[in-house]
């Protein structure tokens, strides 16, 4: 399936990671859509639930000044005035977050369940990182400068942002999360509270990400595009609020974003660390 026109009709598949052909049927997702949904998977969803209403909770609370964003190491708590606004728009997104690194800041009453699910999703992302392999044609896989799951191996720049998107009123034009690629490998999204997430077809139309209870989506970021030359494309995806019933609702999202080490060569161009420089040049962050 080396056509992206062909997308399964526009409908995402939901893939059992426990079918005998799920890590055909995986890449052939990531290749038509640049996304792919898991269920039967081995992330702990009730630990996510958990994380959820541990984290609400957190973001009604007045800010611990401990944990407010340091703009050096890009961690701690990211407040609706200082969040990230999409490559090329002018307008913030609005939602606040909390951007977590084994290394970094945490309120110590919610590490552990912060600290197990990094872990846990990290090796999961590894694993789908030798499906990918597995699949990709020797001529794109040759060129790597080591395998795709030993380039995230020691890395310090993969992220875990907890996400909350504060309720909207009708008459507010405030986007959730405007349109964007990831910047990483991979993401790794288990499901979110609510619905909302819609990727970008070929023709520029928008179709629903589906948000079933127990999913896990995963998307190409353009880290991997670059390894890979192109072969394999990140998809601009964003968050929309499109009924006044998601408008009254927040949103919390737990997605984790999967770097290779500051040392790894994506390409003759690039190392991941001045990619990553790079990208986070152009959004006025580094």
């Amino acid at each position: 399936m080396n056509d992206r026109s062909y997308r399964l009709d526009n409908k995402l598949p939901l893939i059992s990671f426990v079918d005998p052909t799920a890590s055909s049927l995986f890449y052939q997702s990531l290749k038509a859509f640049g996304f792919a949904t898991l269920v039967d998977h081995p992330i702990d969803m009730e630990r996510v639930d958990r994380i959820y209403s541990q984290w609400k909770t957190y973001f009604g609370e007045a800010p611990d000044p401990a944990m407010l964003m340091d703009p050096l190491h890009q961690d701690g708590y990211f407040s609706t005035e200082v969040a990230e606004s999409a490559k090329g728009e002018t307008v913030r997104d609005f939602k606040e977050y909390f951007q977590f690194y084994p290394w970094g800041r945490c309120p110590i009453s919610l590490r552990d369940d912060l600290v197990a699910h990094y872990q846990q999703c990290s090796d999961f992302a590894a694993l789908l990182l030798r499906w990918v392999s597995k699949h990709l044609p020797d001529s794109i896989s040759d060129a790597f400068s080591e395998p795709l799951d030993s380039m995230i191996e020691g890395s310090q720049q993969t992220m875990l942002r907890v996400l909350h998107y504060p309720p909207v009123t009708v008459d507010e034009d405030l986007p959730r999360a405007a349109a964007h690629e990831d910047i990483n490998l991979l993401t790794i999204l288990p499901a979110s509270s609510g619905p909302g997430l819609e990727l970008q077809t070929n023709e520029g139309s928008w179709i629903d990400v589906p948000n079933h209870p127990n999913q896990v989506v995963v998307n190409i970021g353009d880290m991997l595009q670059e390894a890979t030359g192109g072969f394999l494309t990140s998809t601009t995806h964003r968050v929309s609020t499109p009924t006044a019933s998601q408008l009254a609702d927040s949103r919390m999202s737990l997605p984790l974003f999967l770097h290779a080490r500051s040392d790894v060569q994506l390409s003759e161009r690039y190392s991941a660390g001045a990619y990553l420089d790079e990208r986070l040049a152009e959004l006025g962050i580094n």
